[in-house]
């Protein structure tokens, strides 16, 4: 450790992991979570199952492997399921004893399983697992499968297995949209629900899971209903048309003594539906939905609908939230949330009887809380990042006190120098107010001569909604302050968190609606003073990288620009996305019916006028945003003879700077900087 703090840098990466479900134990002492660190070696995510007890005692890792996700508490709080990844295989259920012992697999599907659910009386688990229509025949026809002789005949049977998988699909037949994700196509399986009954006697043979359903549908996470005698779901509404991935109902699996029961729908078409989960007291169903008509930038509201019957009743829309994730209180009589509001991702508590809406903790703290857990007890076990520190794990008792249960990033944290976040609220030309941040480099004077250069960041969506506590932009933003740079950052137009109508602002109009907010951001902090406005850098993904492109575009006031996995042409981006239907309801319409409108509002319309050196960065696998855009804007400057790179990314999709692999997420920020360094650190000016 130093003598004294020093400047953060690149390679922090590595040492700055994060936390995920966090589960509080049913007597609340202790809670169970997910620690995700970096392995530097490994060029990848080790992650494991810790306890941190509720008192405040230094948490503890529960589970050897690296691999570990999932946990969920038996009723009685003597056992923790969970799902693994063992010796290469795919993820398979495991329950362990909290008192210690080995861990049992008590799964071996060939696609491994997912989202695990005790039942209410802690005899069974259900959960989900793929499976194509031929698999479940031949699982229902009781052929079993070969059982491998030893580890080299295990290894042998998995590469057969994937070489026969790669044959399958060689050609690939596309029949629908859409037909692929992230950094892979879509196959032929589907989600199916088991469950999986559990022994008394630790040493006996598991039994054989039972699944409970039997469809070409996309079963979601199930959750059980108080009685145990039927589970939640969800499912998707068109299972054979276009629109599989985007519009779902909730659903009622009765678990029958053996054999199957038809799903029965509990929700009607006109909204897509997630998250259902029953009150503690059985009478109500609760669950998220968006309009269907507008899923992207509408806002989530959370409703309610009673068990006997009855239509649903929307708890939130009139607060203007939207809903990221709840859980009930545990008296049935209310439940908590979460909402984003100017920059801060609060938890909010919500009464059942007149829909009150009220937000609790600190209402000036700009902490984004991703996840949490509530007791018994009423006490909410939370992960949430800050100002200060972008992860840990805390606890909030019912009585309001406040406790961190973890500081994994503390050693780090005491030898680096924590650049502070300000807040800067200012006017669009046309009025508005906008919110915004800034962070200063170490030591920063207003008055040094010839200034300080400037780097914009730009958030994506353009739904989305930055503030201090978002932890995928923490590190960089400290690099970034640390390498000699005022960093800005605001929340424009079409940004969540400021209530519907400005997210619906920049509707139809990108780069019109929106560009103004980021502009006259620039002009704010110029004004104060200490910058140098001819070395002004800026940068973006996503719609950030879209919004990157617009400006420089349409302004020539930026030293170089960095746009990564940027739409540049909404045309093609319709045609080629995973998410086609973003274009269409973003500007209401078809390309064939809005060609002209489509077409002035991308960026590539306008390159011409691009005269500022850029820097773009796509990574080959993402089919959010296909690495088309990107192969267009680079050919079309270097055309033009402008100053242009263009850097590709193998292996990674459109969550590269998020969860790609470490190496490549260190190397995006370093190329970053490093285009910034060119044009603006080396050519101070005054």
């Amino acid at each position: 450790m130093p003598d004294s703090p020093v400047c953060f840098e690149i390679d922090d990466l590595y040492r700055l992991g994060w936390l995920e479900d966090p589960r509080i134990r049913p007597d609340g002492s202790e809670i169970a979570f997910v620690r995700v660190t970096l392995d530097r070696i490994g060029d990848t995510y080790q992650r494991a199952i810790w306890l941190a007890p509720a008192e405040g005692a230094p948490p503890r890792r529960f589970t050897s492997g690296t691999k570990d996700t999932s946990p969920r508490w038996s009723p009685d709080g003597t056992r923790l399921a969970f799902v693994a990844a063992r010796d290469g295989a795919k993820p398979q259920l495991y329950v362990i004893r909290r008192d210690g012992g080995e861990a049992r697999c008590l799964t071996s599907l060939p696609h491994g399983v997912s989202d695990p659910a005790w039942s209410p009386d802690g005899r069974s688990i259900a959960f989900l697992a793929r499976l194509n229509a031929a698999e479940r025949a031949r699982e229902d026809s009781g052929e079993p499968a070969p059982a491998p002789a030893d580890e080299f005949d295990r290894q042998q049977a998995m590469a057969r297995r994937e070489h026969e998988e790669q044959r399958r699909f060689d050609p690939r037949v596309v029949a629908r949209l859409p037909y692929r994700a992230e950094t892979s196509f879509f196959d032929d399986r589907y989600a199916q629900i088991y469950v999986v009954a559990l022994n008394d006697d630790d040493d006996a043979p598991p039994p054989t899971p039972r699944r409970l359903t039997d469809a070409d549908l996309h079963f979601g996470a199930p959750v059980w209903e108080s009685d145990g005698a039927a589970l939640l779901t969800t499912a998707s509404r068109d299972p054979e048309g276009d629109s599989q991935f985007f519009f779902f109902d909730v659903l009622r699996v009765h678990v029958p003594p053996e054999g199957r029961a038809e799903p029965q729908r509990l929700t009607t078409p006109g909204f897509t539906h997630g998250s259902p989960r029953i009150s503690p007291d059985g009478r109500w169903i609760a669950c998220v939905r968006t309009p269907e008509d507008r899923p992207f930038a509408a806002a989530t509201s959370l409703v309610v609908l009673d068990r006997a019957g009855g239509e649903p009743r929307d708890l939130t829309s009139a607060a203007d939230l939207n809903v990221v994730a709840y859980d009930w209180l545990p008296g049935s009589d209310g439940l908590v949330c979460l909402s984003g509001v100017r920059g801060a991702q609060p938890l909010w508590h919500v009464t059942l009887d007149d829909n009150t809406c009220r937000r609790t903790g600190d209402a000036t703290a700009a902490r984004i809380i991703t996840e949490f857990d509530v007791a018994a007890d009423g006490s909410v076990a939370f992960v949430a990042g800050d100002a200060t520190n972008p992860c840990e794990l805390y606890l909030r008792r019912p009585d309001g006190g406040e406790q961190r249960l973890t500081a994994f990033n503390a050693p780090l944290l005491a030898e680096r120098l924590v650049a502070p976040f300000e807040e800067v609220v200012y006017h669009a030309p046309d009025g508005r107010e906008v919110q915004g941040w800034i962070l200063h480099p170490p030591g920063f004077d207003p008055h040094r001569p010839g200034g300080y250069p400037l780097a914009v960041y730009i958030h994506g969506g353009p739904y989305l909604m930055w503030g201090p506590g978002v932890r995928s932009m923490w590190h960089e933003w400290q690099v970034a302050a640390a390498r000699g740079y005022v960093v800005f950052f605001c929340n424009p137009r079409g940004s969540d968190g400021y209530g519907e109508a400005w997210r619906f602002a920049s509707q139809a109009q990108w780069g019109v609606a929106d560009a103004p907010d980021i502009l006259a951001g620039i002009d704010e902090i110029i004004k104060r003073g200490g910058i140098d406005p001819h070395r002004v850098a800026v940068t973006g993904g996503s719609y950030g990288g879209y919004m990157t492109a617009w400006l420089i575009a349409h302004s020539d006031r930026f030293a170089c620009a960095a746009a990564a996995r940027g739409v540049y042409n909404l045309l093609t981006q319709h045609s080629t996305s995973d998410a086609h239907e973003l274009v269409e309801l973003a500007f209401e319409g078809f390309p064939w019916e809005n060609h002209e409108l489509l077409w002035r509002h991308s960026p590539l319309a306008h390159a011409h006028r691009i005269t500022t050196p850029l820097l773009i960065l796509h990574s080959e696998h993402d089919y959010r945003v296909p690495i088309s855009e990107a192969e267009q804007l680079f050919a079309f400057l270097r055309r033009r003879k402008q100053t242009v790179e263009f850097v590709r990314y193998p292996r990674e999709g459109h969550e590269l700077t998020r969860t790609g692999e470490p190496r490549h997420r260190a190397d995006h920020m370093r190329r970053i900087l490093d285009w910034f360094d060119r044009f603006c650190q080396a050519h101070a000016t005054g």
